[in-house]
């Protein structure tokens, strides 16, 4: 089987993408290589047709591993691949052991070729000897800039990829992301071990997109207006969770139809809100950058960006969701000079405290948590910030950030905004549950519970069906008689100790200063983005990305006013 027969007999398409075949073709010869592909540049085509040609070919490689940090994105494109009659598992954070070994089992015995799974089930041990018995022919990782220390998005769990490697020396990597300077690229070659260098990239050019920055001292005004000039779906990104609900409601009472989204949202909640926009029932989504990765939808007119991002990766990554049909659609950034220069720079201070500030936030965390010194390794523990700035008089904004730089150094492993799945225990043996007079439904409940968890009496299992109100309700019942133990869905924030608690910790200052200096050049280039009016805007960000020869796209507001000047009667 070609790589043109799989694209047409499972997919449907006749003819590649740009860049796709080359890509294909370089998988296939068995290199190891880095992608670059805009968003909505398909790049899952570029893993899914090479494994399913080589499991035609070599039934002993027949399994591609996906890396990708997005749980949502691993359902849908299980759910789409099973669809297309192509045998697809995931394994992630939350689900049963029971459920992953299941998982392992059906990829090692059965007809899979694809086994999705979060970077950080790469630090389980009993995880990592599965995989070196899997029929693996490919590893594919996708947002691959979070493994560069000098992107704009690094997760230190993606330097877990370099041991998986050991484990299978002889299976190409293929790296994937939409956004990567010239030294992430390099960074990312040498995180994942290539044997040699090897780039595809497609241009960042959007020909029909818009780029547009426009000055404003009343953004909320701005925004409506932007609204009534550019119809279609719209996407409206703010900094922080508040703005997002008070943006959403305001547009709400002015008559548009609007809704807000972030992480502090139930999972119900936020999936109830993204298949309204995605459906066109909701016209207007105000969101947090939570509202990102994974989103498909071909046919967003309008993306505005109400606060400077902190880069002009995630402003283009973010941007970019905009006009994926090829329809035009603009891109509009609100600038306020001298708000929005203040913000930076407060933003520059607040990401990067004194290292003094580090080692006493982790010292309190440790004492906050009751960790004695050499102890807590592997421990994962619940962390409430208010609670914990509160008690230790620490200020909260610097306070995350400091968590943020332990995690990099190694000490923790901090994740924000992490969801917790509910779980249950059931006490009570079979045999006794007559005594207890329960009502139908709680019992034809337990029923099912027993049936699909095995390992229910015995330990907490994560309980899927209890993001059902009515099953909630059920749930809080039966443990409120000592039936059961359950432990609701929460969201929040939790510490996981990488390392025993130190009586000293060390932040190389060399490493501190230069990630520091980093994110301050940053800063500076997406200011300079906002605040130019001599260059094309395109041009601005394809020279970020390297692009250094690009010509002035004719269309973003810097082309139309230059225009506009030049036709000008003398």
């Amino acid at each position: 089987m070609t790589a043109r027969e799989a694209l047409k007999t499972y997919f449907g398409y006749d003819e590649f993408r740009p860049l796709q075949e080359e890509i294909i073709a370089s998988v296939l010869a068995g290199r190891d290589t880095l992608a670059l592909m805009p968003t909505g540049g398909g790049k899952s085509i570029c893993f899914q047709v090479p494994t399913l040609v080589m499991a035609n070919e070599h039934p002993d490689k027949r399994l591609c591993l996906v890396i990708t940090p997005l749980i949502a994105l691993m359902r849908d494109q299980v759910a789409n691949l099973q669809a297309r009659g192509i045998h697809a598992a995931a394994v992630y954070t939350g689900l049963s052991w029971d459920k992953q070994r299941t998982a392992l089992d059906n990829c090692l015995y059965g007809p899979y070729h694809f086994l999705y799974c979060s970077p950080e089930r790469l630090e389980s041990e009993e995880f990592r000897k599965r995989l070196a018995d899997l029929p693996i022919g490919l590893i594919a990782v996708d947002e691959a800039h979070c493994i560069s220390q000098w992107g704009y998005d690094f997760r230190p769990s993606y330097l877990n990829i370099a041991a998986i490697r050991a484990l299978l020396p002889d299976v190409p990597v293929l790296a994937l992301t939409a956004t990567a300077t010239p030294d992430t690229i390099e960074d990312i070659q040498d995180k994942l071990g290539f044997q040699a260098r090897n780039v595809l990239r497609k241009s960042f050019h959007r020909e029909n997109l818009t780029y547009v920055v426009r000055r404003t001292d009343n953004k909320a005004e701005q925004v409506a207006h932007i609204l009534s000039k550019v119809p279609g779906s719209a996407i409206v990104y703010v900094r922080n969770r508040k703005r997002a609900q008070e943006l959403g409601e305001w547009l709400q009472a002015n008559g548009e139809s609007a809704d807000y989204y972030h992480a502090g949202l139930t999972t119900k909640e936020r999936n109830e809100r993204q298949e309204a926009w995605t459906e066109g029932k909701t016209r207007v989504i105000v969101a947090t950058n939570a509202f990102g990765m994974g989103i498909d939808k071909p046919d967003v007119r309008l993306v505005i960006h109400y606060d400077l991002p902190s880069h002009l990766e995630s402003y283009y990554q973010e941007a970019g969701r905009a006009g994926r049909d090829g329809q035009t659609a603009y891109a509009v950034l609100l600038y306020n000079e001298a708000e929005d220069k203040a913000k930076l720079q407060k933003r520059a201070v607040d990401t990067f405290p004194p290292k003094e500030f580090v080692e006493q936030v982790y010292h309190k965390t440790m004492d906050f948590l009751q960790i004695g010194a050499g102890s807590g390794l592997g421990h994962r523990f619940a962390l409430h910030i208010d609670q914990l700035c509160h008690v230790m008089k620490l200020p909260v904004i610097q306070t995350y950030s400091a968590l943020h730089i332990l995690t990099q150094a190694g000490y923790i492993d901090f994740e924000e905004e992490h969801e917790t799945q509910p779980r249950v225990q059931i006490h009570v043996p079979r045999h006794q549950l007559d005594e207890y007079n329960l009502s139908y439904e709680q019992a034809e409940l337990l029923d099912m519970l027993m049936r699909t968890y095995s390992g229910i009496y015995t330990e907490l299992q994560y309980v899927r069906e209890a993001d059902n109100d009515a099953t909630h309700q059920l749930l809080v019942s039966l443990a409120q008689r000592g039936i059961i133990t359950y432990i609701p869905r929460s969201v929040g924030c939790s510490l996981t100790m990488t390392n025993e608690r130190q009586t000293e910790i060390y932040l190389s200052p060399a490493i501190f200063e230069q990630r520091q200096e980093r994110f301050v050049q940053k800063l500076r280039a997406m200011l300079e983005y906002a605040d130019q009016t001599q260059f094309c805007r395109e041009q601005v960000l394809l020279a970020y990305f390297g692009e250094k020869n690009a010509v002035p796209c004719g269309h973003c507001d810097v082309c139309r006013e230059l225009a506009r000047i030049i036709l000008q009667p003398m």
